[in-house]
């Protein structure tokens, strides 16, 4: 199978997706092999939204609409065009998936098959009922990925490489078992924001997608926010009740209630609006419902401390800060060449 093989399977899986991506599907009877697999992914997203209370309809509508817009043709060539695929000899590369969002582990998935190896999954319990669909849809429009797809919910065995995604404490297991494999071994990260206060409307609302989308459980959710000394909170707080039906939902009110209470026995200062609590700390990761500030003296002085705090740091988002910022509302609409930690993932698959 060579690589526009490849290439044509998955853009044809973009076409699938695209089927879904609003919260009623349209039937779209010139997909390949839709007779097949419509029905039965209707179903796989019924039993991913019943089994985790985070995977609402809307939030794992939006996942499928951002793949579905990334998985065309002119994108993936514009992904794949700077590397040599041609060097890369077939190894079997196990993927230890999260299961914070829908499909979070799909774009290491998707540049293992497209590196030419073969993929030994082990997904999350909180997110197993999408990817062995798509799997299996895989295998119908490009029969020859069959038996380079396998799962698993045993010990990993018999593979080459590991890319492994966890929390810091999981990656120290992660760093230690699979000391002796070539690795990507993924910790704890979160995104941040730098405000200035000449902010637009606009701009603040864009902010509010970032946070909230996902229930801000994904690493490229902005868990804090850095601001001027006399930062006034008022055009932020309005501009973020666009999400105050989030409060609607259970999981979120709970986690909202309980640090609510933690924060008011143990006396910190704080302020919110019914639906968001932001609290000034100098820690990057903030619970559910909370978000973190912190003030900052110059913009030198912030550029150095997050240069020193990179490891930490999965998006900046600004206007005019950095290089490598994202803007305001894009944290969750990543391109394909857009790498989780900065590490180019296919690169690290031709090399192994």
């Amino acid at each position: 199978m060579d690589l526009e093989q490849r290439i044509n399977a998955f853009v044809k899986l973009g076409a699938f997706l695209n089927q879904f991506q609003q919260n009623e599907s349209i039937r779209n009877e010139n997909i390949e092999a839709n007779a097949l697999f419509y029905d039965g992914f209707k179903h796989q997203l019924k039993l991913a939204e019943e089994h985790n209370g985070w995977f609402t309809k809307e939030n794992i509508v939006f996942t499928l609409k951002n793949w579905s817009n990334a998985l065309t043709i002119n994108n993936i060539n514009q992904w794949t065009r700077k590397y040599n695929f041609n060097t890369s000899k077939p190894q079997t590369v196990a993927i230890i998936m999260a299961g914070n969002i829908p499909l979070v582990g799909f774009h290491d998935f998707l540049s293992v098959l497209i590196s030419g190896h073969n993929v030994l999954v082990k997904q999350s319990s909180n997110d197993k009922h999408l990817l062995p669909f798509l799997a299996k849809y895989l295998e119908v429009v490009e029969p020859n990925f069959k038996g380079k797809i396998k799962f698993t919910e045993k010990k990993l065995e018999n593979f080459d490489a590991v890319i492994a995604t966890g929390s810091d404490n999981t990656a120290r297991y992660f760093e230690y078992y699979f000391k002796n494999k070539p690795s990507i071994i993924r910790k704890n990260r979160n995104s941040v924001a730098i405000l200035t206060g000449n902010e637009t409307k606009e701009e603040l609302e864009a902010l509010a997608d970032d946070i909230f989308r996902y229930y801000g459980l994904g690493c490229r959710n902005v868990s804090k926010f850095f601001i001027p000394k006399e930062y006034n909170f008022d055009a932020f707080f309005n501009a973020v009740y666009k999400w105050h039906s989030i409060i609607d939902g259970s999981k979120y009110a709970n986690n909202y209630d309980y640090n609510k209470a933690v924060y008011l026995m143990s006396e910190f200062e704080m302020l919110e609006n019914g639906f968001l609590m932001i609290k000034e700390d100098e820690s990057y990761s903030s619970p559910i419902a909370t978000l973190f500030y912190e003030k900052y003296n110059s913009i030198a002085e912030l550029q150095q401390q997050l240069d020193t705090d990179s490891d930490k740091i999965q998006c900046i988002v600004a206007n005019g800060f950095t290089d490598n910022e994202i803007a305001f509302g894009e944290t969750q609409n990543p391109q394909l060449w857009d790498y989780a930690d900065n590490v180019d993932t296919v690169d690290f698959l031709l090399k192994i």
